[in-house]
């Protein structure tokens, strides 16, 4: 069996009004620009989680609300974890929901960058050359493993593709 992990950056959010929360940060424009065209992109490449996985952060639902409305996402479960877990913790939520075939994960930075660094480290198409520059908002890594995604672990992951704005 081959699966697929889609790690999704949520995309750019406005900066933080006095007395908000950065839970309770919305996207700004072109973040609500850029989550649509990530819709576009994945749907353009038939990329069709079965699962998403989403951090309850008003930034990545309104990042999920923007790609929705253009692709489809499959069932999808919030958690509030993805906003405050590390990238162990974020394996952790992938392989205890990873008996699916195709999962999307749309979460927060350092963790996705920190996961695909760890799943996909070498090799000629390893994260670290691919996202040299970081993990940019609305950047979308996809990561091939050979298994199930409730087996994956470090540098078990083959980096496909990385889109990016304004490549999306």
């Amino acid at each position: 069996m081959v699966s697929r992990l889609f790690l999704l950056r949520h995309a750019k959010a406005a900066w933080a009004s006095p007395g908000m929360r950065d839970f309770d940060r919305p996207l700004d424009a072109s973040g609500l620009v850029d989550a649509e065209a990530t819709g576009i992109a994945m749907r353009a490449q038939g990329y069709v989680p079965e699962l998403t996985l989403c951090s309850n952060a008003v930034r990545a639902r309104q990042t999920l609300e923007g790609i929705a409305s253009n692709a489809d996402t499959g069932r999808v479960l919030f958690f509030d974890d993805l906003y405050r877990e590390d990238a162990t913790g974020y394996l952790s939520i992938i392989r205890k929901s990873g008996n699916v075939g195709s999962l999307l994960v749309i979460g927060h930075n350092p963790m996705l960058e920190d996961l695909a660094m760890a799943l996909a480290p070498s090799g000629e198409h390893c994260a670290q050359t691919a996202l040299h520059a970081g993990f940019p908002t609305s950047g979308l890594a996809v990561l091939r493993f050979e298994g199930r995604l409730s087996d994956a672990t470090p540098g078990t992951g083959y980096l496909e593709a990385v889109l990016t704005p304004p490549s999306l």
